[in-house]
């Protein structure tokens, strides 16, 4: 298969919706000889940050002159995005061959009591036989629902296991409390390996993880918080404590991203991960990059992408548009769409705190939300001039950029799919002029 070939054959497994369980995943990897027993793992969990983490994490690891395979859920702009050796995407090549490779066992597991492999586990897959392939000398992977389920988890012994944060975040699929939720991202946590965690300690989620730890024997180590001073943070886990620390990530909650990235590391044993020098890992933290996280794309106006997509996010957005682009300042125009198993109201209900002076509502291309959702939920909260826009988030950007001043802030938000849908050309042409 050619590379669209293969897209569209990836794409095609979309409607066999999610499907969490590791008996399917672990029969096809069977039949792939089983790339994960091959690979030294960092696997991270949580409702936010874990993207942020593992890209730290790896490149981290990739600054200390590792060969680093960093697998991310989900992808903003390009599916390769997704599957990375030293930041690096997968070439168009590489990933037309593996799903080219894939493919017939994908269809003989089908015939059998397993049935169809969805669109992730086909993703994941890709993932792991490359990392394998390549023999990365780390894999750094994202769970991408969850853990105890999610296809990630086929690893049986990784280096270490993180959870970044719990909140309320597909109830639908993990449970309606913290403690539920808890339990299913503890999932990842694996017998005698220690897990990083910045979940507040003594609350519903920790005692859940502090219990499943014990019941492990997994060393339980909670992140310690950053502190900020002039502008850069110090990081201090059981190991060191690094000083003047500048993030390319913006927002604050970065600070606890990197905490856990470095606190993940330095908990590994010395004899599968030497020590890395303060030097290395400053720069490597400094270096990691991701796109669509509080990402400023344009100037005159101020415009912000951010792929927030839950409520515990969309409060982080909130704080840091304020305190990094001075929203309490000047006028804010929001651009908001949803995917459709976000609940439109919790989304918005921390962005009223912005004051914003308008909001378009609109809907990605993939798995949308109503706009009309979107807009009721507005309406229900009382925001002012509730606009809708259909027809494609670019339209919605257009129309804010028409309402905007040189001096205004607009922030596109609500969903990976949502800032995905307004291609980076676009914000180039806005920088040209």
């Amino acid at each position: 298969m050619e590379f669209d070939e293969a897209l569209e054959y990836l794409q095609g497994r979309l409607r066999m919706g999610v499907k969490l369980g590791n008996e399917r995943f672990s029969a096809l990897l069977d039949r792939l000889d089983r790339p994960q027993d091959r690979l030294r793992v960092i696997h991270i969990a949580g409702t936010k940050g874990k993207g942020s983490t593992t890209a730290m994490a790896a490149s981290v690891l990739s600054t200390a002159g590792y060969k680093v395979g960093a697998y991310l859920s989900p992808y903003v702009y390009d599916v390769r995005e997704r599957v990375q050796i030293n930041g690096e995407m997968i070439s168009r090549e590489d990933f037309a061959r593996w799903v080219t490779a894939i493919r017939p066992h994908v269809e003989a597991l089908e015939q059998t009591e397993f049935g169809a492999t969805t669109e992730f586990e086909l993703k994941t897959a890709i993932g792991l036989c490359c990392f394998a392939e390549q023999a990365v000398d780390y894999a750094v992977l994202e769970v991408g629902l969850g853990g105890r389920l999610d296809a990630t988890n086929v690893v049986a012994s990784p280096l270490v296991t993180v959870i970044t944060n719990i909140g309320l975040d597909h109830t639908e699929i993990l449970g309606e409390t913290l403690g539920a939720i808890a339990a299913e991202k503890a999932g990842i946590i694996k017998p005698g390996i220690p897990c990083v965690t910045g979940v507040p300690k003594g609350g519903e989620a920790w005692k859940v993880i502090a219990r499943i730890c014990q019941e492990r024997n997994a060393p339980l180590i909670p992140i310690q918080c950053p502190s900020e001073s002039a502008g850069s943070l110090t990081l201090t886990t059981e190991r060191r404590t690094l000083p003047g620390v500048n993030l390319r990530l913006r927002g604050a909650f970065q600070a606890l991203n990197a905490a856990a990235a470095l606190a993940a590391i330095d908990c590994i044993n010395a004899k599968a991960l030497p020590p890395i020098p303060d030097a290395v890992a400053r720069h490597g933290l400094e270096a990691a990059w991701v796109p669509g996280r509080l990402q400023q794309v344009a100037s005159q106006p101020t415009v912000v992408v951010d792929v927030a997509h839950n409520e515990i996010s969309a409060s982080a957005l909130a704080d840091a548009l304020r305190t990094q682009f001075r929203a309490d300042h000047r006028r804010v125009i929001l651009v908001v769409g949803l995917s459709r198993n976000h609940d439109p109201e919790a989304f918005l209900r921390p962005l009223t705190a912005l004051h914003p002076a308008a909001l378009i509502a609109t809907q990605p291309l993939c798995r949308p939300r109503p706009a009309q959702d979107v807009a009721q939920a507005a309406h229900d909260l009382h925001l002012p001039n509730v606009t809708v826009v259909e027809a494609s988030v670019l339209d919605a950007v257009r129309s804010a950029l028409k309402q905007a001043g040189p001096d205004d802030l607009i922030c596109l938000t609500g969903s990976f799919y949502t800032v995905g849908d307004v291609p980076p050309a676009f914000w180039q042409t806005l920088s040209n002029h």
